[in-house]
């Protein structure tokens, strides 16, 4: 349960006919949290914002914002804005005439209305910017005006439907900083869909990870990655390895696992709940594993291997190894520190206990 819920999701699906976009999703939302919907392409993201937005209708379950339902009330009387991922720009309108569009609307006093339109030029650092048309602006620049006219409105909800999709990575990455910046200044709910994990990691206080129209997990970036709670969600997160395992040993409140490529390993039995004899997947993130010249052994655990390909990333250098009994090459990811060993060189490879992750065979 999260504390303060402010935007929570009971059991909400949607069904087109026979096929279920999204099949009792449950999620609670803190306020003023950067949340974000991560899934790829069919898993129900998209869909669940558009049932936030009331532009879906629920089909079975409820949407609750401040305390009241919002399931059965129309797109305009919700107090949630979106923006999109083509940011739908008015080209015949400059920028301010943009952003103060919705208070128009609203019948609000011109002086009003362009003193709150100044305020969010200041907000989404466009100062000046006010009579400029949309083709003279940059995709950033109009990403900005977007995100300044759902917020000049002041709503309690922002959902946000991909919408650094269209800009290229340098820019991406600018805007997912200004993104962040901008959440925290106005202090208004977030939520964010997105197939980009790298976006969601660097920008979320937590996320939902979607598969199959369902919520897998929703947690902080940091436990997604560390410590997945199924297979599925740490294939999705990150580079994994993925390995067998066996239990052949318990005693004590300990266990001796078998572990495909990394020999065996005495973990606690809290770590392996399975009996003796059973088959385990065991993950591993690259960057865990320890990668070390033939003659420099420093473990007696350390398993045997062969440099396959090394590929060099600039900071880091990422590795395909040919372990010892493991039946697909490993990948291990390490900080560059020069030109290192070569194709084909043998090398040992070894890792904590700890870093090892256990699941259930599917």
């Amino acid at each position: 349960m999260t504390p303060d819920p402010f935007l929570s999701i009971a059991g909400v699906s949607k069904r087109f006919g026979s096929f279920t976009a999204v099949d009792s999703v449950s999620l609670e939302i803190r306020r003023g949290e950067f949340f974000s919907l991560l899934g790829g392409s069919g898993s129900g993201k998209t869909t669940l914002l558009r049932m936030l937005a009331g532009f879906e209708p629920v089909s079975t379950g409820d949407i609750t914002l401040d305390g009241a339902s919002i399931r059965d009330m129309p797109p305009y009387l919700r107090p949630i804005n979106m923006v999109f991922q083509n940011y739908a720009i008015f080209p015949h309108l400059n920028v301010a005439d943009n952003i103060g569009y919705g208070l128009r609307g609203r019948g609000a006093p011109r002086a009003e209305i362009a003193r709150k339109v100044a305020e969010m030029l200041e907000v989404v650092q466009l100062p000046g910017y006010g009579t400029r048309r949309a083709h003279e602006l940059s995709g950033g620049q109009r990403q900005r005006v977007a995100l300044a006219r759902a917020l000049v409105l002041r709503p309690k909800v922002l959902l946000l439907d991909e919408p650094l999709g269209a800009l290229d990575k340098r820019l991406r990455e600018q805007m997912q900083e200004e993104l962040r910046r901008l959440q925290r200044a106005v202090g208004i709910t977030f939520v964010f869909v997105t197939h980009d994990q790298e976006e969601a990691l660097a920008l979320s206080d937590r996320i939902g990870v979607m598969a199959d129209g369902r919520v897998l997990q929703a947690d902080t970036p940091d436990m997604l990655y560390r410590r997945p709670g199924s297979r599925a969600v740490a294939a999705f997160i990150g580079n994994m390895n993925f390995l067998e395992a066996e239990v052949i040993d318990r005693a004590n409140g300990h266990v001796v696992v078998d572990v495909e490529g990394l020999g065996r390993r005495r973990l606690a039995a809290a770590a392996v709940a399975e009996q003796l004899g059973r088959k385990l997947c065991v993950a591993i993130r690259p960057e865990r594993l320890t990668l070390t010249p033939a003659g420099g052994r420093t473990g007696e655990r350390a398993a045997s291997g062969r440099i396959l390909s090394r590929t060099y990333l600039g900071e880091r250098s990422h590795f395909r190894i040919e372990a010892q009994g493991c039946r697909t090459p490993m990948l291990v990811s390490r900080p560059d520190d020069g030109p290192g060993v070569p194709d084909d060189s043998p090398v040992w490879l070894d890792c904590h206990d700890d870093d090892l992750l256990f699941f259930a065979r599917d």
